[in-house]
This record gives structure tokens, C-alpha cells and sequence, in this order.
């Protein structure tokens, strides 16, 4: 049961950052991660930063990947697009809208995930923006998804608790959209459509889309919409 009330000192025990751990990406709350930099650099989601401590520098990256096309960049929209870049010593302390943080860490690796869901990321990651086109004029802000490939920290975000479900070659899994987060680098998610369904539950053009995973690997969803779908103009 979460406590109601507390004593000020109650507060301050429960809630002050904890001074003995100081890895690179620290999960310091549920929904708040910590970065130690040592005259590093990292790249963040832009507006996330909630406090620091030390000298830090900020500087507005622009989109996430550079290079996008005009078309892609108009179907895109929202701070969720964009990075900045944080260099410096000191502790940096990073949330967004309270979703709970996971912190993964890639040995040569790649993951896809949803562009709303990242949060930070070491400055040698390789991250490479991708759209699903066929489906992008049907939401707002579009869908897109992005690639961050390489070795180090990454730092994505969910709201609730996400469920991991694996896909294998005889259980193809179909997802929300909206509510999909990440997924393993083999997997390329096509797009199906339900009309029936979608009329049927009366959400417009609602469920009546979601993703087709098949192949191995796994899929990340969250209990929760991400943002909502609008009709076509």
C-alpha cells in the first residue's frame, strides 16, 4: 500500500538521491534516470533534464537522425523528435511526463524503438531514424521508430509496467502501434489492417491498424496509447 503521509525527515530519507552508486546510467527512481558524467557526453531526449548538478552544457541537436528528407521531416512533429546534448562532470538527472525509465546496455548490439521511447543514450551510439510510411498519415506526429546500434548505454521509457512477448516463426504477434516500444534488431514489423474490427469497436480508424511481427525475436509493449489516431484528410 503507498504510504499517504510522512514526516519531513520520512521525505527526505525515502526520496534523497542515494550518494554511493555513481554508474554511468543510474536508475535513481522508477521514473528518473541518473547520468554520471566524467567529461563525458551523452545524448538525451530535449526537455528532459529535471535538475543537475556540476558543470553541464546543453546544446539542441535537432531531430534524431540528420539528413531526413522534407516529407518525413512535415510528418513528424513534437518535442519527442528531437535530442539535445549534454557534456560536462556532474549529475544529470533526466525523466519524462513520469513514464517508468529502463536502462539497457548494448554489447554490439542493435534494438528498434519507438521515437517517443527514447530517453538518453551514450554518444557512441549510432541511432538511425525509420518511418512506417503506410501507416504515418493515418496518426498524429506519425509512427516512427528508430535504430541505435552499437556498444554502451541506452536509456528508454514506458508508461507502466511493458510486457516482453517472443515471436518465433509458428507465433507471429500483433501489436498496437501505439502501444508498442521496442523490438529485437531481426524483426521488420508490417503493417495490418482491420477494418471490420476497427468499425465494429467504433474507434474510427483506431485498432483497426496494428503491427505483424513474424520472424524470432521479441516485442516490448506498454499498457497504454501512446498518441491517439486522427481520420485522413
Amino acid at each position: 500500500m503507498e504510504k499517504r503521509e510522512y514526516t519531513l525527515n520520512e521525505l527526505i530519507q525515502e526520496s534523497a538521491e542515494n550518494p554511493n552508486e555513481n554508474d554511468f546510467f543510474e536508475l535513481e527512481k522508477p521514473a528518473m534516470l541518473e547520468v554520471n558524467l566524467k567529461n563525458q557526453k551523452i545524448m538525451a531526449k530535449a526537455g528532459s533534464m529535471v535538475a543537475y548538478i556540476g558543470n553541464i552544457d546543453f546544446k539542441k541537436e535537432g531531430l534524431l537522425s540528420k539528413g531526413l528528407g522534407g516529407l518525413l521531416k512535415k510528418a513528424i512533429s513534437g518535442e519527442g523528435t528531437s535530442l539535445m546534448h549534454a557534456a560536462g562532470t556532474g549529475k544529470l538527472y533526466l525523466a519524462d511526463e513520469g513514464k517508468k525509465v529502463k536502462i539497457i546496455k548494448l554489447q554490439n548490439e542493435s534494438i528498434f524503438v519507438n521515437g517517443n521511447d527514447v530517453l538518453a543514450l551514450e554518444d557512441s551510439i549510432k541511432n538511425e531514424i525509420k518511418m512506417l510510411k503506410s501507416i504515418a498519415g493515418m496518426m498524429s506526429g506519425g509512427l516512427f521508430q528508430v535504430k541505435l546500434s552499437g556498444s554502451g548505454y541506452i536509456a528508454i521509457t514506458t508508461h507502466g509496467e511493458p510486457i516482453l512477448l517472443k515471436v518465433s516463426a509458428n507465433q507471429p504477434v500483433y501489436t498496437d502501434p501505439n502501444a508498442t516500444v521496442a523490438w529485437s534488431e531481426n524483426l521488420s514489423p508490417n503493417i495490418k489492417t482491420n477494418l471490420t474490427f476497427g468499425s465494429f469497436i467504433g474507434r474510427g480508424s483506431g485498432e483497426s491498424f496494428q503491427l505483424e511481427f513474424f520472424g524470432e525475436g521479441w516485442v516490448l509493449v506498454q499498457p497504454y496509447e501512446e498518441v491517439k489516431y486522427v481520420q485522413k484528410s
